[in-house]
């Protein structure tokens, strides 16, 4: 099934809080990914060798009438004992997706010479991850945001050992989670709702570190979501 993502201007209306919205259902019932296809040489198989598969997670419902501009984020899976994915928490003063949980990147500039050069170079000037750290698997399909960008997901794996300077003006927190825990989707759960005549359903996979509830929803959980596709397949 393919699901529209929340529309980004759901996200900038002043009493929205998608914690709110009713869970209609948790994707319990499918496989999760076991440990095993979750370490490097299994992932590196992976994408070297992809199999037939189709992601879950295709476009948002446009509000922008403006021309699509192309980006890209770094899906940077951290090589621990168990594997986990580094996402950042947006500064809430931004005016896009301010407080959201993402992925380190941005917008595709003329010198990039692909979106892999794109994702390395928004990592680097986010959160101060040096790429020296990190090896690009490849690339989940390209969706169309609702505010009119064509991002690309570029998975890649990191070594640890790096250390992280985050910019204080885009990036409030940077945290990891563990990449079982996305990649099981007893932690998937669906939402939905009626706005502007229109109906949106979107994924959250809400994470409970030592500290905060971290809530990944919309983009960043559909990418996972699309992720978990591709493994699963």
């Amino acid at each position: 099934m393919t699901i529209n993502l929340p529309n980004s201007a759901l996200s900038s209306l002043p009493q929205f809080d998608p914690r709110q919205i009713p869970v209609i259902g948790v994707d319990a019932h499918l496989p999760a990914v076991p440990l095993a296809a979750l370490q490097a040489a299994a992932l590196q198989a992976r994408f070297i060798s992809p199999p037939v598969w189709q992601p879950e997670v295709i476009a948002e419902p446009r509000f922008s009438q403006r021309a699509a501009r192309h980006a890209a984020v770094l899906v940077p899976i951290v090589l621990r004992e168990h594997p986990t994915i580094l996402l950042t928490e947006r500064s809430l003063h931004l005016s896009n997706h301010s407080g959201q949980i993402a992925f380190p990147g941005g917008t595709a500039d003329d010198e990039d010479v692909d979106a892999a050069a794109t994702a390395l170079r928004e990592a680097q000037e986010e959160v101060g991850l040096n790429p020296s750290f990190v090896q690009v698997l490849g690339a989940l399909p390209q969706y169309l945001t609702g505010s009119a960008f064509i991002i690309t997901p570029v998975v890649a794996l990191v070594q640890p050992g790096f250390t992280l300077t985050p910019n204080a003006f885009e990036v409030a927190d940077i945290f990891e989670v563990p990449l079982e825990f996305l990649m099981n989707p007893a932690h998937h759960q669906r939402h939905a709702m009626q706005w502007q005549g229109v109906r949106r359903e979107w994924f959250s996979m809400p994470w409970q570190d030592q500290l905060h509830q971290r809530f990944i929803w919309g983009a960043t959980a559909g990418m996972l979501r699309n992720f978990y596709r591709l493994l699963s397949a």
